[in-house]
């Protein structure tokens, strides 16, 4: 079952990558973020979880010596808190381009994106790098590997990588909920407005048919201004509408796999000292599993809310590589007609 779990963390993963660099209508500064994240997850099934699944065969006994634990401690801590404070930024992306949609395109480019990305993986190296330079020594005794539990450690690392990050996803989503909202209750109101006016521009020009009055090219310029309009403001709160859902089911998805695995870690130290672990093996091992789960859904998520990355997952799950943007261009404009 583990084995599996990796497989489909891998594929997954390994489709945003791919569909993102091959697809030309997904090359946007914004999907840079889901590379990186898709980057990160796939880091934690190809490094981490093998060798998680061997501790796990052998009732939690480490076979791979003191100085790979480190290593192993390290690359497992980076890449989980490269893919949640990814998680983090991509919700700020999102709060920022549903609430300043005039402003917040100019800025958001190639560069910005590069900078943003590249500050996530800073601050994971920094909760890494620690147990390396002398402040928190990881416990390595008697076939045991286990992250440092120095209680100062302990509470700076939680905090950066799960607590903060937490927080702040929290309230983008809130705002973004609350824009919503407002946007709704707009739409409503501009909906009723507008069907009143349209209601009276037809019954005028009913009532002048065959007149050709002077001022019947003004009213049909008035009316083509009011429609653009509303198919304008009809857009935003579709908008806002989605990236409050899939917000929503981000961050939910997110604390269900993470929230558990967090708590038990800032406690234990406090319950089992500094030197060992009195969690129960299977208690750990299923909390531990549980967040990296987080790794296997997220490419599904997205996937679920963005109709191009589903065209193009089908398209490369059928081999179907050639015209694939051509394919995925017919779609959106077949979609946009509809509308």
């Amino acid at each position: 079952m583990l084995a599996v779990i990796t497989a489909v963390t891998v594929m997954g993963n390994t489709l945003v990558v791919i569909a993102v660099c091959v697809v030309k209508k997904l090359r946007q500064p914004s999907n840079y973020l889901l590379v990186s994240l898709a980057v990160a997850d796939l880091s934690v099934a190809l490094v981490v979880m093998p060798f998680v699944i061997v501790t796990d065969l052998t009732g939690g006994k480490w076979l791979f010596g003191e100085v790979f634990c480190n290593i192993f401690i390290g690359m497992d801590v980076m890449c989980c808190t490269a893919s949640i404070m990814t998680l983090c930024v991509i919700s700020v992306d999102r709060y920022l381009g549903i609430t300043r949609p005039l402003t917040y395109p100019a800025r958001q480019n190639g560069q910005l994106m590069a900078k943003m990305i590249l500050g996530v993986w800073l601050v994971s190296a920094s909760i890494t790098l620690p147990p390396f330079c002398g402040w928190a020594k990881n416990v390595n005794t008697a076939g045991l590997c286990l992250i440092s539990q120095d209680i100062s450690y302990t509470i700076y690392s939680t905090a950066v990588a799960f607590y903060i990050p937490m927080a702040v996803m929290l309230i983008m989503y809130y705002k973004i909920f609350r824009a919503a909202r407002k946007s709704c209750a707009k739409h409503r109101f501009i909906d009723f407005s507008r069907r009143e006016r349209l209601e009276t521009v037809a019954s005028e020009a009913l009532k002048m048919q065959g007149l050709k009055p002077p001022g019947m090219a003004e009213e049909c310029a008035a009316l083509s201004r009011l429609l653009s309009r509303e198919r304008r403001n009809i857009s935003i709160f579709k908008r806002e509408q989605k990236a409050a859902t899939t917000l929503g089911v981000i961050v939910g998805v997110f604390s269900v796999c993470w929230l558990p695995f967090f708590i038990l870690s800032t406690a234990r130290p406090f319950i089992c000292g500094v030197e060992c672990s009195c969690v129960p093996i299977w208690l750990e091992r299923t909390l531990l599993w549980l967040g990296y789960a987080n790794s296997l859904m997220n490419p599904f998520i997205y996937a679920f809310f963005n109709r191009d990355l589903r065209c193009t997952y089908k398209d490369l799950l059928r081999c179907r590589y050639r015209n694939i943007n051509r394919r995925l261009s017919a779609v959106g404009v077949h979609e946009a007609l509809k509308v």
